[in-house]
């Protein structure tokens, strides 16, 4: 093919007829702006390596048909090794790339071979692209033979000179802040590395500044990219990133219709510690209705106690002698004491730590055996106060706190077992536990228990992992029902719970 053909934009001779559509991932970064010893494409956010994160959107992609590595100098087998447990199967080539970013497409162009194709490049660490931008882009190269995804910027940008003084603002309309991937059609973007080659003063920042240099006749197209696709640069960047994974996972899963879920569920097994009220209720009825096999386990009912690990054991057992398997382990068993904790009985501080604390550990070390052999789910449940203690149950907030580190923690453990973790993060719920502690509130201020049961339920069916997941109310959350009786449950001490502003096995 010529590069008359292939740069000629819309008005080229020959319609354009790629045999195939070859992602090019740039994982030659060394990390050293992170200031870590391992490249930051290897960095773990949100339960998976960013690249690993990356490499999921294109072997998602219906347009892909082939996906290439370029990986950092002595880490391909680390990249070898995260493919073959994610099971990418697009994936053909993983080989070190080149000292700079024009040097990594040049060996990319030579793996790739002759044959017209259309080749994306992008950068490993932007782990937060769109499906819709990959289709946008490839869709655009049967019209331009080049493509690049960009956005507007929110700030004006200056030009200065070598003292740091202005010389220039350009309109802030006409600017765009660069993204990934940038897509060409194979014979535009070898065409331009040829003419490259002659010249000695060669260099450019991406594919696309090559095209625009030693092309100069050939339309580059840009499509929308998005805010979310940043690029994890800074160490700022990876708790960006993490949050934004974060508000991505509170839309997991969501199947459409009850025929779905049924598919989904039937067949699996869930042992529910705390399910006795509240959101271990409402997501044991739940998961019942759409055929899962539901073993809800609670102090109050069966006598379990989620801080002793011969209650956690002889729990599971039940279960799984019953089904003969564990697909998922719920732990939404809490208790919720208010004071100060200058003044808090040393008992009530135990209790605390036991049963929120203690508690999901116990569950999580004797669980992984069952989930192993499933590859299932452990979901744990945090609340707001993770993010910022709060005053009269600060060790509440603590527990809560490190709940979420666990949840991090063990899914970073556990991802060579193939087991996920995941923490559901509600708004204040209408619960036993929250009635008993605050009294009756405002329906419209409070989520339902069976609006959290639903959205863990997606979560369960989601292969999320190492996640937060946020749940709010929507705008109609007010008009259900929000605020639940509290049953008064009876304490060790005889005082029943409603006494002493306390609640148990309410989540």
């Amino acid at each position: 093919m010529t590069h008359e053909q292939t740069a000629a934009g819309p008005a080229g001779p020959q319609p354009w007829r790629p045999n195939r559509t070859v992602a090019v991932i740039l994982a030659g970064g060394t990390g050293t702006r992170l200031g870590l010893g391992i490249p930051k494409q290897l960095l773990k956010v949100a339960g998976k390596p960013i690249i690993e994160h990356t490499l999921a959107v294109f072997e998602a992609a219906a347009e892909i048909d082939e996906i290439i590595v370029m990986m950092a100098a002595g880490h391909v087998p680390d990249a070898e090794r995260i493919v073959k447990q994610a099971g990418f199967r697009k994936v053909t080539t993983i080989v070190e790339g080149g000292d700079t970013r024009n040097a990594t497409t040049r060996l990319a162009l030579d793996v790739i071979g002759p044959g017209d194709c259309n080749i994306l490049f992008h950068d490993a660490v932007r782990p937060l692209l769109s499906g819709r931008i990959i289709r946008e882009c490839v869709n655009a190269l049967w019209t331009y033979s080049a493509v690049d995804v960009a956005i507007p910027s929110a700030d004006t940008i200056i030009q200065v000179d070598e003292d740091d003084c202005i010389t220039d603002i350009p309109v802030r309309s006409r600017l765009r802040r660069g993204q990934t991937p940038q897509a060409f059609r194979s014979g535009t973007i070898r065409e331009a590395y040829r003419r490259a080659a002659g010249d000695p003063d060669f260099a450019a920042t991406d594919d696309c500044g090559v095209v625009l240099r030693y092309l100069p006749g050939t339309p580059i197209k840009v499509i929308d990219g998005a805010d979310e696709n940043i690029k994890v640069t800074h160490p700022v960047d990876v708790h960006l990133a993490d949050k934004l994974f974060q508000l991505a996972a509170a839309k997991a899963h969501r199947l459409a219709d009850h025929r779905g879920y049924t598919e989904e569920l039937t067949g699996r097994t869930i042992v529910v510690f705390g399910g006795s009220y509240g959101i271990g209720q409402e997501l044991t009825e739940l998961a019942r209705r759409f055929g899962a096999r539901v073993f809800p386990f609670s102090r109050s009912t069966t006598g379990t106690h989620v801080e002793r690990a011969d209650h956690v054991e002889a729990a599971l057992k039940t279960a799984f002698d019953a089904t003969g398997r564990v697909d998922h382990v719920v732990v939404t068993a809490g208790l919720l004491e208010k004071g100060a904790l200058a003044e808090m009985a040393p008992e009530t501080m135990d209790r605390l730590l036991q049963v929120n604390f203690v508690g999901p550990v116990t569950v999580a070390r004797a669980a992984l055996p069952y989930l192993r052999q499933t590859r299932g789910q452990l979901l744990l449940y945090t609340s707001s106060s993770y993010t910022r203690g709060r005053a009269r149950y600060a060790l509440y907030s603590a527990t809560k706190a490190a709940l979420v580190n666990l949840t991090q923690a063990l899914a970073d453990e556990w991802a060579e077992d193939g087991v996920r973790v995941n923490c559901v993060n509600p708004e204040r719920t209408a619960t036993p536990m929250r009635t008993r502690a605050f009294g009756a509130e405002p329906a419209h201020t409070l989520l339902s228990a069976d609006t959290v049961a639903r959205a863990s339920l997606d979560v369960l069916l989601s292969g999320l992992t190492g996640q937060v997941i946020d749940v709010r109310r929507s705008g109609d959350e007010g008009a259900e029902p929000a605020v639940v009786p509290a049953p008064a449950e009876p304490r060790h001490d005889g005082r029943r719970a409603d006494q002493v502003g306390a609640g148990r096995d309410a989540w």
